[in-house]
């Protein structure tokens, strides 16, 4: 079986390097070449173009930073030539009605569709360590699933398209408050006299404390934020829930926070680097 790989950015790279270290034959394209190089030079064949790995591979992954990308890669040139039974599967974050029109736009084409996007930042995704969230048909599941658990500790079959994706928008929702939430305590601890080590201490000792915090801990010490999930990405998703229906007491709240520390210039930082924005805030 020939597994394809479109987007090879932060994420999609070392997902599919796991592929290829699994064993699986593997062809890859994304619209910056060079970014190929690397997956390369370690086994993997780099396709000339969309047409030409949508004919060559079984299985198709696209991982792509947004609802237009990921449409523009699908309507303009991986359905043009691709050959019946196949099976496409976008791990992209994207509304639930992109997820429901790819998939109908697949159907037209005789081919399978799956939407799966994962919850975890790059350290997961290298570890093979994600959560998967699927939506679409239970065969198509089943095809899918050894590649899933390559590149995740767990996968859901959560109903059909777009249930993925829904469950994607929701967790990324929980996150955003998790973030904000731990932002705005150390800094109210801060500014009571409380040290910010000691407060996260608390935190990760006690029942408020998760891996989210755990993870967020070192940066926030720092004040050193390297984008494991750029605040950029939030915002979009945060965008996606309220296009979805989310109608939450704390939703339009934390839209306008994480908007406003990307206003600020912390777009390409890791979403916690938000503890600046509201550290100059105040």
């Amino acid at each position: 079986m020939k597994i394809g790989w479109v987007g090879l950015g932060n994420m999609g790279n070392v997902m599919a390097a796991n592929i290829l270290k699994a064993g699986y034959e593997l062809q890859v394209f994304n619209r910056s070449r060079g970014k190929e190089d690397e997956l390369v030079s370690a086994g993997a064949v780099s396709a000339a173009g969309l047409e030409e790995l949508a004919r060559d591979c079984d299985i198709v992954f696209t991982m792509l930073a947004d609802d237009n990308a990921v449409k523009s890669v699908y309507e303009d040139g991986l359905l043009s030539g691709i050959g019946q039974g196949k099976l496409l599967i976008d791990m992209s974050t994207v509304a639930p009605a992109t997820s429901v029109y790819l998939a109908g736009l697949c159907q037209s084409h005789a081919v399978s569709f799956l939407d799966a996007p994962v919850s975890g930042s790059v350290q997961p995704a290298t570890e093979g360590t994600l959560i998967i969230m699927v939506g679409g048909e239970s065969e198509d599941y089943q095809q899918a699933l050894p590649l899933f658990e390559v590149l995740g500790k767990l996968s859901l079959h959560l109903g059909g398209h777009g249930a993925g994706s829904s469950a994607k928008v929701a967790i990324n929702y929980l996150l955003a408050v998790q973030t904000q939430a731990l932002a705005e305590t150390v800094l109210f601890a801060q500014r009571n006299g409380i040290d910010k080590e000691r407060m996260l201490q608390i935190v990760n000792e006690g029942a408020c404390g998760n891996k989210m915090s755990q993870l967020k801990t070192p940066s926030i010490i720092k004040g050193e934020f390297p984008a494991a999930f750029a605040l950029k990405y939030i915002v979009k998703d945060l965008k996606l829930a309220k296009q979805a229906g989310l109608d939450a007491p704390l939703a339009n709240p934390v839209l306008d926070t994480f908007s406003a520390a990307m206003q600020s210039g912390l777009g390409n930082e890791d979403l916690m680097a938000v503890v600046k924005y509201l550290d100059n805030k105040k």
